[in-house]
C-alpha cells in the first residue's frame, strides 16, 4: 500500500502540470529507508477525548520522507479515520452543534469530498505539520466501518460452487443406488440384515483389502529393495 501526494502547477495556458510526488506512506526501506508500520485503533475503545461517540477505525501509516525547499527532511505520515456513515445528516448536525446558519461551511467541506461509489465519502481534512512529522489527515465515511456491517461477501457465500454440487450429486447417487439395491434384494431374494446391501460381500472385504494394501506399502517403504519383498532363508 502506498499513499502519495502530487504537487501540480495549474496554468491557464498549459493546464495542470505535475511538479513532484510526495511519498507519504509506504514500504520505502529500499529507497528512503522508511517502513509502513500500520497501526489500527478502534475508536469506541480509544482513550482520546476527540474519539468519544465515534464508531469506526483509525489507521496510521508512515514510511515517507520529503525534503522541503529549505532543505529540511520531514518524515511523512497518513492518518485515515474510517467512520460509520449510518447516521443521517440531521443526526450529524445535532451531534456536532451545527445549525442552519453554518451550512455554508458544510458546503465548503463538500467541495473536498470524493464519492467512493458505494454510498461513502472520502474527505480531505488537513496536510500540515504535527510535531516532527508532516501529517495527511483523511476521513472516510463508509458503511463498512459500522460494527454491524455486512459485506457483499455474504451474498457470494450464498451460492454453491461446482465442487459442492458435484459432492451432493455423488452422495445422492450413492444413496439412491443403496436404497434401490436393498429394495431389490429384499423383494427378489428375501434378503435380511447385511445381505440387503448391494455387493455386501465386497463391502465386507474392504477393511481386509485396505489392511493388506497398507501392509504391502509399509513393507515396500521399509526396504524390500531389489529382493522384491522376499526375505533371505
Amino acid at each position: 500500500m502506498i499513499v502519495c501526494g502530487i504537487e501540480k502547477l495549474i496554468s491557464p495556458d498549459e493546464g495542470n502540470i505535475t511538479e513532484g510526488v510526495i511519498p507519504i506512506a509506504g514500504e520505502y526501506y529500499h529507497t528512503i529507508g522508511g517502513s509502513l508500520d500500520p497501526k489500527w485503533t478502534r475508536l469506541k475503545t480509544s482513550s482520546a477525548p476527540d474519539d468519544r461517540g465515534k464508531e469506526g477505525l483509525r489507521l496510521e501509516m508512515g514510511g515517507g520522507k520529503y525534503t522541503e525547499d529549505d532543505g529540511k527532511v520531514w518524515p511523512q505520515k497518513a492518518v485515515i479515520e474510517f467512520l460509520c456513515n449510518e447516521a443521517t445528516e440531521e443526526k450529524r448536525r445535532l451531534a456536532s452543534g451545527i445549525d442552519k446558519e453554518d451550512e455554508g461551511d458544510e458546503r465548503n467541506k463538500a467541495a473536498q469530498e470524493t464519492d467512493d461509489g458505494e454510498g461513502g465519502k472520502l474527505r480531505f481534512l488537513d496536510y500540515g505539520y504535527v510535531g516532527e512529522n508532516k501529517v495527511l489527515s483523511l476521513e472516510w465515511q463508509t458503511k463498512y466501518a459500522c460494527e454491524n456491517a455486512k459485506g457483499d461477501g455474504g451474498k457470494a457465500g450464498g451460492h454453491w460452487g461446482f465442487f459442492t454440487w458435484f459432492i451432493i450429486i455423488i452422495f445422492l447417487a450413492i444413496a439412491a443406488y443403496l436404497v434401490f439395491g436393498s429394495w431389490l434384494n429384499y423383494n427378489r431374494y428375501s434378503a435380511r440384515g447385511w445381505d440387503l446391501v448391494p455387493h455386501s460381500e465386497t463391502l465386507r472385504d474392504i477393511p481386509y483389502i485396505f489392511k493388506d494394501w497398507m501392509r504391502r506399502v509399509v513393507s515396500t517403504v521399509q526396504g524390500g529393495g531389489s529382493r522384491g519383498g522376499y526375505s533371505a532363508v
